[in-house]
């Protein structure tokens, strides 16, 4: 099964390296869900979220893809 979805939101890199997905879920019904996460450099996902996302520089913003379900 591949995903449909092109963006499940947007990520940003601040100027010390902390990167902010803003992201956006929806479900039957007209159901929205919207969320912030936040990985610091010393978080221990950050270079997997960051690998995920493609790279990020500080101060570049970029669409975030969807994550497989098989993670």
């Amino acid at each position: 099964m591949t995903d449909q979805l092109e963006s499940i939101g947007m990520a940003t890199m601040q100027g010390d390296g902390v990167i902010v997905l803003y992201l956006r879920a929806t479900g039957p019904g007209g159901i929205v869900g919207d969320g912030q996460v936040t990985y610091f450099p010393t978080d221990p996902r950050y270079q997997e979220v960051l690998a995920h996302l493609g790279g990020l520089k500080p101060g570049e913003s970029k669409a975030v893809p969807p994550w497989s379900d098989r993670q």
